[in-house]
């Protein structure tokens, strides 16, 4: 339905995750008997995750574990590690910016050119480990190098970016033709980000094996206070899970809606499975990893933009494994641990037994969900009352990792 914004615009009305709530349904169900495995392309992962193309979220030692603990990582191929050689050594740079400067001196730091030899490296690395190699390009260096990375072994190839549209028009250059591209490739391609219906069924026809669903819902992103655009997440999967059934309709071929971005908590993800998504990206919770290459500090691919930046690099304390934030066990009970555990337990709890069938899981419009009845965990700043606080803050960890009595989150405006 339709608000009336003013006499000569109307919009609709959009949902985020803290906008709604799943509805219990009459059956519940043994979470062992619970299958959350999806899959894309001719892979089946155990985990219905993939880890953001983000340098502070994705190495290839990160990739490597991610993908033997049932997900999948994506590696940023124009990031750090397609850079620089010591590529630890420019991680550790961007840990201990100040504030202030952090965003101009990561200009500096991307100058640095992306080099062809370091991709191949990077893939060939996660790739003798044998676990699924996925990668992203921008769609204006995929065509550049999309022959580099198929020698070197890529699995799945991921075409991201803030917007990517099925019909970018340029009078400057040539603009990539998605479905030619991807017609020609070998392998499995996943694109975007979208965030509408239509949006996300172009790039369905395009022959997308998977599309990515998020218009700035990123912890570290800024691309909705910059550029003032942007779909809550809710709406947004919804939006292009319909798509999905227009084009199953249509062609018989069943794309994979990824929702990417603006998940905190397992309640989060299990609400994005029940939108409509068979799996979820996701980078901040994971930028938590006492593994992470960012050190406890995470930022996105725009960040450090030469012209306009539309991230920030934001602190999110390593407090956990990467063991314990996916699968567990958890030590906290804000819901920032076993997020997998979570989904699984959400769709026991509501008697549903895989992804397609928690598609259809009945939703309800329930501002109230998050305080309701919640006024002394609000107070005490503990379980729902800490909003997910415990990723911002550090406690001693089982390694020894230091505590950051501020709790604060360290945030540099783009």
């Amino acid at each position: 339905m339709e608000i009336e914004i003013g006499r000569g615009k109307k919009a609709r009305r959009a949902y985020g995750f803290d906008d709604i709530a799943i509805v219990p349904s009459r059956r519940t169900r043994d979470p062992d008997d619970v299958d959350i495995s999806w899959k894309l392309g001719p892979y089946r992962f155990d985990l219905p995750l993939l880890a953001s193309a983000m340098d502070g979220v994705v190495s290839p030692r990160t990739a490597i574990a991610i993908g033997r603990l049932g997900g999948l990582a994506v590696l940023n191929l124009e990031g750090i590690f397609s850079r620089y050689e010591d590529a630890e050594e420019m991680l550790e740079r961007i840990a201990t910016l100040p504030k202030d400067v952090a965003t101009r001196e990561m200009q500096a730091i991307y100058q640095e050119p992306v080099k062809p030899e370091l991709m191949k490296a990077r893939i060939e690395e996660i790739k003798a480990s044998g676990v699924v190699t996925a990668a992203s390009l921008t769609p204006q260096r995929v065509s550049e190098h999309i022959d580099l990375v198929l020698d070197a072994g890529l699995d799945i190839l991921v075409i991201q970016g803030t917007v990517v549209s099925a019909e970018h028009v340029s009078k400057t250059s040539e603009p990539l033709n998605l479905k030619e591209f991807i017609a020609e490739q070998p392998i499995p391609v996943v694109v975007g980000g979208c965030a509408s219906y239509h949006t996300g069924l172009h790039l369905m026809r395009t022959g997308a094996a998977g599309v990515l669903v998020g218009v700035g819902p990123g912890a570290a992103c800024t691309t909705r206070g910059v550029l003032g655009l942007g779909v809550p997440q809710a709406t947004a999967i919804a939006d292009v899970a319909g798509a999905r059934s227009t084009h199953m309709l249509e062609t018989g071929e069943y794309v994979q809606v990824i929702a990417d971005g603006g998940m905190r908590t397992g309640g989060d993800v299990a609400k994005a499975i029940a939108c409509g998504a068979d799996a979820v990206m996701i980078g901040s919770p994971l930028a938590r990893a006492y593994e992470a290459p960012g050190r406890g500090f995470h930022w996105g691919m725009a960040t450090f933009h030469p012209t306009l930046p539309r991230g920030a690099r934001v602190q999110t304390t390593q407090n956990g494994s990467l063991e314990e934030i996916l699968v567990g066990p958890a030590h906290e009970n804000d819901g920032t641990f076993n997020l997998m555990g979570a989904l699984r337990t959400s769709m026991a709890t509501c008697g549903y037994q895989d992804v397609a069938e928690f598609n259809r899981a009945e939703l309800m419009i329930a501002p109230s969900l998050q305080t309701e009845g919640k006024a002394l965990q609000t107070s005490q700043g503990v379980g729902m009352g800490s909003r997910g606080a415990v990723a911002s803050r550090s406690t001693p960890g089982s390694n020894g990792a230091p505590a950051d009595k501020s709790g604060a989150l360290s945030t540099t405006p783009a």
